[in-house]
C-alpha cells in the first residue's frame, strides 16, 4: 500500500496555510508564540492532501492561554480535556473543526515526539514555520503506507493505541508492519481498561470509514474485535437454516457490505423513495453519527441474539426463535457498557427488535392500508431506517431461493419505503376526537379500553375509514358493540421470532 506522499516543505507549508482550521489557530496566535508546533494527525493529513478538522498542538508551558485565544477567534466553547495530562480542546462555532493542545513534554519535542502512538502521527511543524520535524520516520513510513508503532512502551502507556491502530488502517491508506501487528495482538485485551468513552469514539470512527471492513477484518485478526465488542465474536461458527449461505458472523459482514453498497446505489434498489432518502438519512442522530452511520452500527449488531436463541428443530432445521428479542437487550446493555447516549441505544436497540417485520409481511401482499398501518406504528421511531436495514440484510441472504425471496422484499420494501417517509414528513393521524370527548360520547371510563378504541380510530384514520368526529364516534361504538375494544396486534410487529 503506498500513501503517495511527495511533496516538499514548500507545498506541505501551502497545504497548511490553505485549511481554515490552521489559518484560525494560526490568527489566534499571531505575533506571539514560537513555541507552538502543529503535531499528530494535522501534518500527516496535510502531508496525504487530507482536509484537516483536527487541530493538534503542543506547547511550552500552560495550554490553556492557548486554547482560550483560539476559542475566542474560533467562535466555541473550550474546556479542559484531562486532568491528569493537562490538555485543552478549543472547538469552531459551527463545529467544523476541533483544536486539541496539550503541554510541551519535558525533555522538549523530540520527546513528546518519541511518546506518541505511531511513527506517522509522530511528526511536527512549528506553528509559524513549515519544517517538518521527523524524528521517528514518519513520512518515510506514510509514503510506503506503513503504519508502525512508535515503541514498544507506546501501547503500555495507553492500550486504547490497540484499537486506535485498526480505526487508522480504515481511514488512512495504510496497513501495519509485521512487528505493529506483533505487538497489537499482544496488548488487544487490555483495550478495555480505557474509559468506555474513549473506546466507543475508536469504534465510531472505525464504522464510520471509508475502509470499515478493511478495519474490522484487521481487528477481529488481531483480537480486538474479541476484546470490545465479544458480542460480535460470538457470531463466529454460529451455522444457519438453508434459507442462508454463510454463518452468522459472516452474515453480519455482509449485511454491513451490502449496506455500504446501499449508501452508493440507494437508487438502484428503492427507486423513486430514494432522492428523499437520502437527506433524511443524511441528518446528524447521536454521538456524532448520521442516521447513514447509526445504520452501519445497527447492520453490526442486528443479530447478536442469534447464538443465544439457536435451536434444531426435529427434521433438523436451524432457528433462532426470539433472537431479535435476545438481540434488543443485547444491544442496550452493550451500549450501556460504551456508555453511548439514550437516543443511539433506542435507536439501535429498535432496529435490531425490529429488523424481521418486513420479511414476514412479504407473505402477505399485496397489503391492505390497515397492514401497512400496523408496520409502521410496530416500527416507529425507525420505521424508515428499519425498511432500509431489511433491504441490506434480505441481499445477503443468499441460501435456497433467493433471488426471488429477494425481488418480493425488494419490492415491497420500495412501497414501505415511501409510506414510512410519509409518516416520518407528517408524522401519525390525528383522530378527530378527544379522549375526553370519546369517553363522554361512550359513556366509558379512561382507561386501556379507552385507549384501544383511540388506537382503532387512529388506524382508521389513517386507511380513510374516519373523516369526522360523528364517523370516529361511530366505529368506537361499533367496536364497543362487538366487544373488541380496539385494534389486534399489528401483523408481523410480535412475529419476530423466525429463523431468519
Amino acid at each position: 500500500m503506498n500513501g503517495g506522499v511527495t511533496v516538499g516543505c514548500g507545498e506541505l507549508a501551502r497545504r497548511l496555510g490553505a485549511e481554515p482550521a490552521v489559518r484560525a489557530v494560526r490568527e489566534a496566535l499571531a505575533g506571539g508564540r514560537e513555541d507552538v508546533w502543529l503535531v499528530g494527525g494535522c501534518p500527516r493529513d496535510a502531508l496525504l492532501g487530507r482536509p484537516i478538522t483536527d487541530v493538534d498542538l503542543t506547547v511550552a508551558g500552560d495550554p490553556e492561554p492557548v486554547a482560550r485565544a483560539v476559542a475566542r477567534v474560533a467562535g466555541g466553547p473550550v474546556f479542559r480535556l484531562s486532568e491528569a495530562f493537562g490538555a485543552w480542546r478549543a472547538l469552531d462555532g459551527d463545529r467544523r473543526w476541533q483544536c486539541d493542545i496539550s503541554p510541551l513534554a519535558p525533555g522538549g519535542l523530540d520527546e513528546d515526539l518519541s511518546r506518541r502512538d505511531f511513527t506517522i502521527n509522530a511528526m511536527a511543524v512549528p506553528l509559524a514555520g513549515e519544517a517538518l520535524v521527523d524524528p521517528t520516520g514518519g513520512r518515510a513510513d506514510l509514503e510506503r503506507g506503513v503504519l508502525r508503532v512508535v515503541g514498544p512502551s507506546a501501547y503500555a502507556e495507553d492500550p486504547l493505541r490497540a484499537l486506535r491502530l485498526a480505526r487508522l488502517c480504515a481511514e488512512l491508506p495504510v496497513a501495519p508492519d509485521p512487528e505493529t501487528e506483533r505487538l497489537t495482538a499482544g496488548f488487544a485485551a487490555r483495550v478495555p481498561e480505557s474509559s468506555p468513552e474513549r473506546v466507543f469514539e475508536e469504534l465510531r470512527r472505525l464504522m464510520v470509514a471509508e475502509r470499515v471492513l478493511d478495519g474490522l477484518d484487521l481487528a477481529g485478526r488481531l483480537g480486538l474485535v474479541a476484546a470490545v465488542l465479544p458480542e460480535l465474536e460470538a457470531l463466529h461458527g454460529v451455522e444457519q437454516s438453508h434459507f442462508h449461505h454463510l454463518d452468522v458472523y459472516d452474515h453480519t459482514i455482509e449485511v454491513l457490505r451490502r449496506m455500504l453498497a446501499l449508501e452508493r446505489e440507494l437508487e438502484q434498489v428503492l427507486g423513486e423513495s430514494a432522492a428523499r432518502l437520502r437527506p433524511v438519512l443524511e441528518e446528524p442522530l447521536a454521538d456524532g453519527l448520521t442516521r447513514w452511520g447509526a445504520l452501519r452500527l445497527g447492520a453490526l449488531l442486528h443479530d447478536i441474539g442469534k447464538p443465544a436463541t439457536r435451536g434444531v428443530r426435529e427434521d433438523g432445521r436451524v432457528t433462532f426463535i426470539g433472537h431479535d428479542r435476545a438481540g434488543e437487550e443485547m444491544v442496550g446493555a452493550l451500549c450501556r457498557r460504551l456508555r453511548t447516549s439514550e437516543r443511539l441505544r433506542g435507536f439501535l436497540a429498535a432496529l435490531t427488535r425490529r429488523h424481521l417485520v418486513l420479511g414476514f409481511l412479504v407473505h402477505e401482499r399485496p397489503l391492505d392500508r390497515r397492514a401497512v398501518y400496523r408496520y409502521l406504528t410496530a416500527c416507529e421511531p425507525v420505521e424508515v431506517e428499519v425498511t432500509v436495514l431489511s433491504c441490506a440484510d434480505r441481499l445477503a441472504t443468499r441460501g435456497q431461493a433467493a433471488d426471488a425471496a429477494i425481488e418480493a422484499h425488494l419490492e415491497l420494501a420500495r412501497s414501505l419505503a415511501a409510506e414510512a417517509l410519509a409518516w416520518r414528513a407528517d408524522g401519525p393521524p390525528v383522530p378527530p376526537v378527544r379522549g375526553d370527548d370519546l369517553a363522554d360520547a361512550l359513556g366509558v371510563e379512561p382507561g386501556p379500553e379507552l385507549g384501544a378504541l383511540l388506537a382503532r380510530i387512529r388506524e382508521a384514520c389513517f386507511t380513510g375509514e374516519v373523516r369526522s368526529r360523528e364517523q370516529a364516534v361511530e366505529l368506537a361504538r361499533s367496536e364497543c358493540r362487538r366487544g373488541a375494544g380496539g385494534c389486534d396486534s399489528p401483523p408481523g410487529a410480535e412475529r419476530g421470532d423466525g429463523e431468519r
